[in-house]
């Protein structure tokens, strides 16, 4: 962790050398030599290059490794203008085709005129030998370009905008970036730059913008629209819409109502008229929503292709297995054979692994080429150990390949299908709509899809229903297993799942047998319950690893039992500080080797060496679990082993880690541990409800402890809020012509 150790300051100079830059995130460290002295500066600085003349404003801090630092809050920049200084400016490689010796022999025939030939009479470079018309026109393009991203900088940096904003700006928008923001600040709210709609608003405010202008009004109804993407909404009701925007803009409903009818009119939103409503749409999600809705429909109409007699297969796979199957799971795996598209649902301990272990004998024996998927890697590995097959994410299924202006294009495509006949995805209440509309492009006409999961579990971290949607809609063949086994009816976890979807109390069998517990405790006492439990008290009373196989699974972040709270106790519990552990200091968090750690968003392009078998690649995704293998205290980074990767995070991607002794419910979707420990106390009232409860037990698979206030557990168990999410998916697989 740096300490900051004065005022603002300013320090000018050249820059001498790059020691590092992130082109992702602008991120930057440089030496600055300023007065004879040379300085190390870190910051946002993608566009510097070594041999300018820039001027920094920042604050000097104390690194616990690298000693000081001048941090960067904003910065100037001027072109060289000495003859050494342009000399090595362009010897730095800024410019394509142009390297030190080219540099030197542009620099001895113009001297200090040098970059202004490069940017405005291009073509006398052509007396320099070695130089063609493309090599010119390149170098001076490239120097108009950087200048632009440079304008651009300093136009957001006057508004106390982050460097890494203006280059995707720029990327996004051109050489207009700067005019664009002067004359509508607004744009900074949507995509690419994502910034706060109140930056928009101060900004504006300062150019006298009306509170009622339709630049604002309309940038308001695109902001609550985006904002409630992160509460899993595709769409919005148009009355809500209106409502919210109005309230939040502080202008007469009319007016954002006749905002919204010209955004429509002009393609920017999307309306569906369902029944007597109108559900407003960004164009991503309403096109995400119609193309799957698109797809299940063209497939459910195609014909299924002969499969024999399917209860032959069904007797002849149960006779080679030995195994006799419920009713239930033979109609799921006839209607495997002859659907083009099946929902196979059910809760805990009714048999779903061995309906889909018996649809992959029945499919495999058809001759079909079968692929296996799930959302996570947990997900996949846990997939891929209960079928004996081999399952991957879907992420990795479809081959991430990054895209121009950082958006997500996968190698399977349309354009280039997956060569399966059918498909299966695993854990389907995690899949977002936008993820599970690639999957379905890449996928030829004729390959079926077989959708596995729990409906009654949380739904997808990102936005849309898309499990529910589909079983809403009776479009699709569903087969929802109901029978409780009796050697799963003999778990307590499994018996007290149920009875939590039913709406009743978990059971109290606190027996030495039992593998389901409730132990009451309040207050500061109760955190220190969980972290004993989870330090010493399950280790040594069923020979659990604390990091390995226990997991403690907290409703909320915040809270006294939040994972905000709870990770660093238990850090210090299970991997305090030691002369033998290397740790990094970052913002108000440790890492150190041997923490368990998650991440926090997904990354597509951190590369990672395979462990094993298997080839190296780029991409770690929200909620990948791993444990810090080694840290570089000097380079600030640390190596994690996440399942079969290790993965090195260098300083501009720590804060993309979490510690994850304990992490949220949401985050532990499609993942299961062998003792979970559920923290019930003081619960905020938005998370306190029955799907949140009953996902967090299905994740334990051997013990499962809630630990708290019993009163909370009933607060949940009987607010049956089934996390209402506003989608049109199920309308559209009704009515294609929707």
């Amino acid at each position: 962790m740096s300490v900051d150790r004065g005022e603002m300051e300013t320090l000018s100079g050249t820059v001498e050398h790059i020691v590092f830059c992130s082109q992702e995130t602008g991120y930057t460290v440089l030496e600055l030599a300023s007065e004879g002295v040379l300085y190390t500066a870190v910051g946002e600085m993608s566009d510097i290059c070594e041999g300018e003349e820039v001027t920094l404003h920042g604050r000097f801090t104390a690194h616990p490794s690298f000693g000081e630092q001048f941090r960067v809050e904003a910065y100037e920049v001027s072109l060289p203008e000495t003859v050494g200084a342009i000399r090595r400016y362009l010897a730095s490689g800024v410019l394509p085709y142009i390297g030190k010796a080219l540099a030197g022999r542009i620099v001895d025939r113009f001297g200090a005129d040098s970059l202004e030939v490069i940017a405005s009479e291009p073509m006398r470079l052509l007396q320099i030998k070695g130089i063609t018309e493309e090599k010119a026109l390149a170098a001076s393009n490239e120097f108009k370009r950087l200048f632009g991203v440079r304008e651009a900088i300093q136009c957001m940096a006057k508004y106390g905008l982050p460097a890494s904003a203006a280059v995707a700006l720029y990327r996004h928008y051109g050489p207009e970036t700067a005019e664009l923001v002067q004359h509508n600040p607004y744009v900074l709210c949507g995509y690419p730059a994502y910034q706060d709609f109140r930056v928009a608003d101060a900004i504006a405010a300062g150019m006298s913008l009306e509170y009622n202008a339709p630049e604002r009004v309309n940038a308001g109804l695109l902001y609550v629209l985006q904002h409630n993407l992160n509460n899993g909404h595709t769409c919005l009701p148009a009355d809500k819409l209106c409502a919210a925007a109005a309230g939040f803009l502080r202008v007469e409903p009319e007016t954002v109502e006749e905002a919204l009818a010209d955004l429509c009119a002009r393609e920017e939103l999307y309306r569906a008229e369902i029944g007597p409503r109108g559900f407003i749409f960004l164009p991503e999600y309403w096109r995400a929503e119609r193309h799957v809705a698109a797809h299940l429909r063209e497939l459910m109409a195609r014909p299924a292709p002969e499969q024999g007699d399917a209860d032959q297969v069904i007797r002849c796979i149960e006779t080679q297995q030995g195994i006799r199957y419920a009713p239930l799971q033979r109609r799921a795996i006839a209607a495997a054979l002859c659907e083009n598209a099946l929902v196979l649902t059910g809760g805990p301990g009714t048999g779903k692994t061995t309906a889909v272990n018996g649809m992959l004998a029945a499919l495999e024996q058809q001759g079909c080429r079968v692929a296996l998927a799930a959302p996570t890697g947990r997900a996949a590995k846990r997939l891929a150990e209960l079928t004996g097959r081999k399952a991957k994410t879907i992420h990795r299924l479809l081959e991430v390949n990054r895209g121009a202006a950082d958006t997500v294009r996968f190698v399977h495509n349309e354009k280039n299908k997956l060569k399966c006949d059918v498909i299966v995805v695993d854990e389907m209440s995690m899949v977002d709509v936008l993820l599970f509309e690639s999957l379905l492009a890449a996928l030829r006409p004729s390959c079926k899809i077989i959708m596995v999961g729990d409906e009654d579990q949380l739904p997808s971290v990102g936005a849309g229903s898309v499990l529910s949607g589909v079983i809403a809609s009776g479009l699709v063949a569903t087969v929802r297993l109901t029978k409780i086994f009796r050697q799963a009816a003999e778990s307590m976890i499994v018996s007290n799942a149920h009875r939590i979807v039913e709406g009743q109390m978990p059971e109290k069998n606190n027996g030495p047998d039992s593998d389901f517990f409730m132990l009451e405790s309040d207050g500061p006492a109760c955190a220190r319950l969980v972290c004993d439990l989870a330090a010493r008290r399950l280790p040594q009373s069923y020979g659990f690893d604390p990091i390995e196989d226990i997991q403690v699974l907290c409703p909320s972040k915040i809270g006294p039992l939040g994972t905000a709270a709870l990770n660093p106790m238990l850090q210090q519990r299970l991997n305090p500080p030691s002369p033998d552990k290397p740790e990094l200091h970052f913002g108000a968090k440790v890492l150190r080797v041997g923490d368990k750690v998650m991440q926090m968003k997904n990354n597509y392009d951190i590369p990672f060496t395979r462990i094993g078998e298997g080839e190296d690649g780029a991409g770690a995704f929200n909620g990948d679990m791993g444990v810090v293998e080694s840290v570089d205290v000097r380079a600030g980074a640390v190596t994690v082993r996440s399942e079969d990767r290790r993965i090195v995070y260098a300083s501009e991607n720590l804060r993309e880690l979490e510690p994850a002794y304990a992490v949220t419910i949401h985050k532990s979707q499609g993942s299961e541990f062998p003792a979970v420990i559920i923290p019930l106390m003081d619960v905020p009232p938005r998370l306190c409800y029955r799907n949140l409860l009953y996902t967090g037990v299905t994740r334990a698979k051997n013990l499962c402890i809630l630990a708290g206030h019993s009163r909370e557990a009933a607060q949940m168990v009987n607010n049956v809020r089934s996390n209402k999410r506003f989608s049109c998916l199920a309308a559209f697989l009704q009515d294609g012509a929707l």
